[in-house]
């Protein structure tokens, strides 16, 4: 299999990322950004994708399409572009990249496959792909050592085994981890802070969790202006959970925390835009005002 193109679904933050480091080495990237918002063309600019107009077009101009989308639009982007697949008539590698259950991508498998397409299971831990060795992607499925070639290319990828699950399975448990850390920290610290008791929580974390308070200060402001792609994360990850018999409800209280952030004054941010010299202190009193007013 030759690669030349690359189909992006869609070129926002990840998307346009991952589709800049490919351009950077060799590849085209392509788009189909008819209904997209301002701001995801904008980035598609910036990353040098080209904007073919329609999902028929996509799968005509592309070798393999990465759908890199929130994890609600996983399945009906796949319906999509199974229904362009049928009408060109092409057998092309769909790779699915979202956050998402791994029942929820098994399902998306055959949507992929009937149509006449293969499927590769994967999943991004890290950040935007902006520094070199900052962002795994992580594949599973019979296909997966086709979508790999693209390590030729700038990107990182590890195949982890031949079932479509097992990398999204992988992402689940580690986003719990780091997502949800930060989800319990952020509701904590707009405890402590109602409570009245900031400055000895402050106090008490810079003693005994020096390295958990290094990590808060990094995590959550980067966090805010993702709260809302994080909600529907949280969501599959209950679901994850409970298809193997854990309950499900800690990760439905994250999603709620991620659902309150993102309604706020400082959710409504975009990453670009964000105001990067608040402090966390600064930004733990702005969300439990916000709250309060929302709430009154």
């Amino acid at each position: 299999m030759t690669i030349q193109t690359v189909g992006i679904l869609s070129p926002g933050d990840m998307g346009g990322a991952i589709a800049s480091v490919l351009n950077q080495n060799g590849l085209r990237t392509v788009s189909a950004l008819g209904d997209r918002s301002e701001r995801t063309k904008q980035l598609a600019i910036a990353a040098k994708v080209e904007n073919v107009g329609t999902l028929e077009k996509l799968v005509i101009e592309s070798d393999i399409i990465l759908s890199v989308l929130v994890p609600s639009a996983a399945t009906q982007i796949a319906k999509q572009v199974a229904v362009a697949i049928q009408k060109v008539g092409k057998n092309i590698l769909y790779v699915d990249a979202n956050a998402i259950s791994p029942e929820r991508v098994k399902a998306i498998q055959p949507i992929i496959e009937e149509a006449g397409g293969e499927f590769v299971d994967a999943s991004i831990i890290g950040p935007p792909p902006r520094q070199p060795n900052s962002t795994r992607i992580y594949a599973s499925g019979e296909k997966a050592e086709l979508f790999a070639k693209l390590r030729d290319y700038g990107l990182d990828i590890r195949v982890i085994g031949s079932e479509i699950g097992q990398a999204s399975g992988l992402k689940m448990c580690y986003a719990a981890l780091t997502k949800g850390l930060t989800a319990i920290s952020t509701e904590l610290l707009i405890a402590a802070h109602r409570l009245n008791l900031d400055a000895e929580l402050w106090q008490e974390i810079s003693t005994s969790q020096k390295e958990l308070l290094e990590y808060l200060n990094r995590q959550i402001p980067t966090m805010l202006p993702k709260a809302h792609r994080w909600v529907g994360e949280m969501e599959e990850i209950a679901d994850t959970f409970g298809a193997v018999g854990l309950t499900e409800r800690t990760f439905e209280g994250a999603a709620d925390v991620y659902r309150f952030v993102k309604e706020t004054s400082l959710g409504k941010e975009t990453p670009e835009g964000r105001d990067t010299s608040r402090t966390l202190a600064d930004i733990i009193a702005i969300l439990s005002q916000d709250n309060i007013s929302s709430s009154t």
